[in-house]
């Protein structure tokens, strides 16, 4: 990860840090280090956690010159189609159990705009962690930083255990191929 977009993820880490629940004090390990704790998402937060992520990108995103994304509900649904099914599949990767591909269940949900790729993470971090681990990635930073996107859609499945499958798929607004996957 460049050195530029580091402090910009510790910044917005710790907003996600003061948004949270404060009942609870920080557990200290033998260690001396913080015990894990389960991250958990209501079914009210959602909202919450979606604008992060999408102002999170966008954080990263101006600090290149590019323009933001917007949340696509269309996008969002065919994420959150596949986060469940991989949960179902207990795997990260971009096919449904139907043979879907990620391009496949843009269409389904009815994305008008140019399907440009997908990312999957199956983790217990949250979501500007999981989006830290992605732009630290060479191949899912250019996903992220691609000039071409305008549009995510951005969902998660969660577990009864806490462990949670996130999907976000990234497209162009507007007439085009329908691909770049």
């Amino acid at each position: 990860m460049t050195k530029s977009i580091l402090p910009l993820l510790t910044v917005a880490a710790a907003a996600l840090a003061a948004c949270g629940p404060t009942n609870t004090a920080m557990r200290m390990g033998p260690d001396g280090r913080p015990v894990p704790t389960v991250y958990r998402i209501a079914p009210s937060d959602g909202p919450r956690i979606q604008a992060r992520m999408r102002d999170g990108i966008n954080a990263a995103r101006a600090r290149r010159g590019l323009r933001p994304v917007e949340l696509n509900d269309r996008l969002t649904a065919a994420a959150a189609v596949h986060a469940r099914d991989m949960a179902r599949q207990q795997r990260p990767w971009h096919f449904g159990s139907d043979g879907s591909s990620p391009l496949d269940r843009a269409n389904r949900a009815g994305y008008p705009g140019r399907f440009l790729g997908e990312l999957v993470s199956e983790t217990f971090e949250t979501e500007l962690e999981t989006l830290t681990a992605w732009l630290e990635a060479r191949e899912t930073r250019g996903l992220l930083l691609d000039p071409q996107m305008n549009e995510i859609g951005f969902a998660w499945h969660q577990e009864p255990n806490g462990k949670l499958w996130w999907a976000l798929t990234t497209g162009r607004a507007g007439p085009g191929p329908l691909a770049a996957f």
